[in-house]
């Protein structure tokens, strides 16, 4: 089966109305941003590298993180959020790093896979999401100011299974931080430290 790549304002694959399949490339970080709309100065490809390599340094002291938590005990919780945030962080990486060389282009043809020459070389893959929540659609009034005539889509971001993984663990670590880091672990981390 195979999937056009979701231009905007190109129907889902599937549309439930509360929630819709998409097939888009990311090329930046959350909600699309790219680095370079946030510090100007670096160029586009500049930044995809650098969030690449940052993105791989961030997994490996997770991995670090997350054995080290295992080997002493640490709360289930703890273990349970740092393994989904690591997981998470793993499948957008795989997709960061690997995916513009399996795949060949995917804007208006199907891609093929394991081409001579995939669309981005090694560390400059995108991001696959593909779901979205539009939970409530309005337009708003006329008479607020600025605003008044246009549509609001609440939640309108379109993730991965990868994203949900990574924002469930840190909900899990804000939520339960009690019990998360408790003073067993913060005793545990001073002396690791001593």
């Amino acid at each position: 089966m195979n999937y056009p790549l979701s231009g905007f304002g190109d129907l889902p694959i599937v549309d439930w109305g509360f929630f819709k399949l998409l097939f888009v490339e990311n090329k930046g970080m959350a909600m699309g941003t790219k680095l370079n709309d946030i510090i100007p100065f670096i160029s586009e490809d500049g930044a995809k590298l650098f969030l690449t390599l940052f993105r791989l340094v961030a997994i490996v002291g997770l991995g670090y993180w997350l054995l080290d938590s295992i080997k002493k005990n640490a709360p289930f919780l703890l273990n349970l959020a740092l393994a989904l945030i690591f997981a998470g962080a793993l499948g957008n990486i795989i997709d960061s790093v690997f995916y513009g060389v399996i795949f060949s282009d995917s804007y208006g043809q199907i891609a093929s896979v394991f081409p001579k020459r995939g669309y981005a070389p090694l560390f400059y893959g995108h991001v696959v999401d593909m779901l979205q929540f539009p939970l409530v659609e309005w337009t708003w009034p006329l008479w607020i100011p600025g605003i008044g005539g246009d549509n609001f889509l609440f939640f309108q971001y379109i993730f991965n299974v990868a994203d949900t993984a990574i924002s469930s663990g840190v909900g899990i670590l804000i939520i339960f931080n009690k019990k998360v880091f408790s003073e067993k672990e913060s005793k545990i981390g001073i002396s690791a430290l001593d």
